[in-house]
């Protein structure tokens, strides 16, 4: 199990007169979301209150704003502990002109936005930002971590710009954590979910030529990684967000197809994909991707799932679990 559940760099606070911890209060974007969800689970658990920034918030206390028009509502960010910035336009979908713009827009200017605000604070709380792996490029092999330079494609650019939109903030002495993420299992939604069903009936199989390689996390142990990046003081700078081994698509819908005890037997040629979804497919489902998560292995986070059969079984027994 991963030790970062009650983790040493900060303990939590003492409970309170109602049997509950008061760890503070964070704000967090995108918290409908897959990730958000999880995560805003998790910090209620521990303690933490949950501070919702969307367009339409459904949480009791939540906060409106419209980064492209330009309107926040400031108050969000009175008495936060943290703030973790998780919204953005879907990336899975064929990219138009205007789906790139909004693909880029609505992350670099949120970002930007959050930032401007956070500087305008004293004592401004961290940024934990929802970054990801494709800052590498789409092609990356033989020993691409934290170290590596950024690479080529639409992607790598919108990461850049992202992560660029926080650099005003940590000049001025603020602590910025970008959450480099790899695809993220879970069968509640993302890529897991949308090859289950036909996995499930037998018609998966191997993308392309299945040798392009797959750097993924399960669900589980990206919330750990976030609440790390909340609760430890001293973490700054980008995390790549991945399981120690990475694995090529062939033997990824190979346990897949395992785990569901069905075969693996119908391909999807890299024609079909590049005509399915256009340029996204080559960025995506086609991206060759072997990521090192160097800065967790450094900082001793230890994965609950690290291998793929501990994370696919783990993944299909909470469908199983919330089927029955």
């Amino acid at each position: 199990m991963h030790r970062g559940v009650r983790a040493p760099w900060q303990p939590l606070k003492p409970l309170n007169v109602n049997g509950m911890r008061d760890s503070g209060t964070i704000l967090v974007s995108g918290a409908s979301g897959l990730v958000g969800s999880a995560l805003c689970r998790t910090l209620q658990a521990r303690g933490y209150a949950i501070r919702e920034l969307s367009r339409a918030p459904t949480l009791p206390d939540g906060r409106c704003w419209d980064p492209a028009r330009g309107q926040m509502d400031t108050t969000a960010l009175d008495g936060v502990a943290a703030v973790v910035h998780l919204a953005g336009e879907p990336i899975a979908q064929r990219w138009t002109a205007a789906r790139r713009r909004r693909i880029r827009d609505s992350r670099v200017q949120s970002t930007a936005m959050l930032v401007a605000e956070l500087c305008r604070r004293d004592s401004p709380p961290p940024l934990i930002l929802a970054s990801g792996i494709n800052y590498y490029g789409y092609a990356c092999r033989a020993r691409t971590d934290e170290r590596s330079s950024s690479g080529a494609g639409f992607l790598a650019k919108v990461c850049r710009e992202w992560e660029a939109a926080t650099k005003p903030l940590s000049d001025a002495g603020g602590r910025v954590v970008q959450v480099r993420t790899g695809i993220v299992l879970s069968a509640q939604g993302g890529a897991l979910a949308k090859l289950l069903p036909p996995f499930k009936l037998g018609l998966g199989g191997r993308l392309g030529t299945g040798q392009q390689f797959m750097s993924w996390i399960c669900l589980s142990d990206l919330v750990a990684v976030y609440l790390r990046a909340i609760e430890d003081a001293t973490l700054a700078g980008p995390i790549n967000a991945v399981a120690p081994q990475a694995l090529s698509n062939r033997a990824f819908t190979a346990a897949l197809a395992r785990a569901l005890r069905r075969p693996a037997l119908l391909p999807l040629p890299a024609c079909m994909a590049r005509l399915m979804f256009g340029a996204m497919a080559d960025e995506t489902l086609l991206a060759d991707m072997q990521i090192a998560p160097q800065r967790l292995r450094a900082m001793g986070f230890e994965w609950q799932t690290p291998t793929l059969e501990a994370a696919l079984h783990a993944c299909l027994q909470k469908d199983a679990d919330d089927e029955s």
